[in-house]
């Protein structure tokens, strides 16, 4: 057989079987302290509840696998005092209705900041010294398909750390714009230094080039059609005398693919700033099936020198780009986020916020699996609040 069942259950086990933190070593107390500070849309009478111990209860809930406010609110009546205890809740189950106006008049922006810094911190990600190494952290944006409401679906640009799929940072596209504004904004509260944005087409852009640039960071960037003098001054370089430089094979989904980069030190003549070196780039895709190939080149530029980022590093970062792509299928495929039929005020937004924590946290905890870190969590929850632990 060409796909062996026992392989498969080998690697279900080498997920389930991965490191989880002590039930008995529970700390959310650092967590819950930082989602207290987002402002509270609740008025002050009749709280029954903290602002982060509800928070950190969705939290818990999607880590088990929770695709709705419904779900979120059965976890909530399943589990028992000791947990409910553990998050700060000692006035009893609240329901899904209450998680739902709460939800949908959170501040979104507030609670992103909040999380993203809060992940931007514990990632297992850090370096030691600005310079020490390149962080690739990949710009891009998806649409909760789902969360149609009279100004149409809710669109979110994302900045997300290559090596682990973390998002450190999320901002709302307002209606009748674009990714374009938002850009800047999104990484206005995160320290470039030491870090290499990616991003596709749409984002190169002169002004994103120079807002990466002036806060001390580096820029990787496709270039096609809606840079159309820079990409013809790109297929003009003299690609043919430039021998390959680095080749990478790939096999997966159906297809075998073949990366090939070659790399150009470019004049100060380009109509980029700060640019310092191009890239052209041949994918040949060969699918097994019908054994048809297709071959696509692109093109990209980026201010990393040659003495800072050789063919290995640029390639890697090439290639690390798409991990935020496998993100948005993950919350698509696992956590049904384009089904999902929640719609009102920000609650598809903090929905969103959710499942990029939950995920986040199962990467900073080991798991390659994230279907199969759910499955775990939802069977055990002491474990789900344990993760957190983390932030002492």
């Amino acid at each position: 057989m060409a796909s062996s069942l026992i392989g498969v259950l080998r690697r279900h086990c080498a997920d389930i079987d991965s490191t989880c933190p002590d039930p008995e070593l529970p700390q959310l107390t650092c967590l819950v302290d930082v989602l207290d500070r987002i402002p509270d849309p609740r008025r002050v009478r009749g709280r029954r509840y903290r602002l982060g111990s509800l928070l950190a209860l969705c939290l818990v809930a999607v880590l088990g696998g929770a695709t709705s406010l419904a779900a979120i609110a059965r976890f909530a009546t399943d589990t028992d005092c000791d947990l409910r205890e553990r998050l700060g809740l000692t006035a009893g189950t609240p329901n899904a209705s209450t998680l739902g106006r709460l939800l949908a008049r959170l501040h979104g922006d507030a609670l992103d900041d909040a999380v993203g810094a809060w992940l931007a911190r514990y990632t297992a990600d850090p370096v030691d010294e600005p310079g020490d190494r390149l962080i690739g952290l990949a710009v891009d944006g998806k649409t909760v398909r789902g969360s149609r409401t009279d100004i149409g679906a809710v669109h979110l640009l994302a900045a997300a750390l290559h090596a682990c799929q973390t998002v450190i940072a999320q901002r709302q596209i307002t209606a009748k714009s674009n990714e374009i504004p938002a850009f800047a904004p999104l990484l206005a509260r995160i320290d470039l230094r030491g870090v290499v944005v990616t991003a596709d087409a749409m984002h190169t852009q002169r002004a994103h080039a120079e807002h990466v640039v002036t806060a001390g960071g580096h820029y990787l960037l496709m270039v096609k059609g809606n840079q159309k003098k820079l990409r013809k001054q790109l297929r003009r370089l003299p690609w043919q005398q430039i021998p390959l430089q680095h080749r990478t094979t790939k096999s997966g989904h159906g297809r075998r693919e073949i990366r090939r980069l070659k790399i150009c030190t470019v004049r100060p003549g380009l109509l980029f700033p700060h640019a310092v070196q191009a890239m052209e780039i041949k994918r040949r895709r060969t699918h097994r099936k019908t054994g048809k190939a297709e071959t696509k080149t692109v093109y990209a530029v980026t201010s990393l020198p040659p003495e800072q980022a050789g063919p290995a590093q640029l390639a890697e970062l090439v290639q690390g780009h798409w991990s935020i792509e496998a993100l948005h299928h993950i919350r698509d495929v696992t956590y049904g986020e384009d089904a999902s039929r929640i719609r009102t005020g920000t609650a598809p937004r903090a929905m969103v916020t959710l499942r990029n924590l939950a995920i986040g946290l199962m990467r900073q905890a080991g798991w390659t699996n994230i279907a199969a870190a759910a499955d775990h969590f939802r069977s055990r929850p002491q474990h789900a609040t344990a993760l957190l632990r983390i932030t002492a």
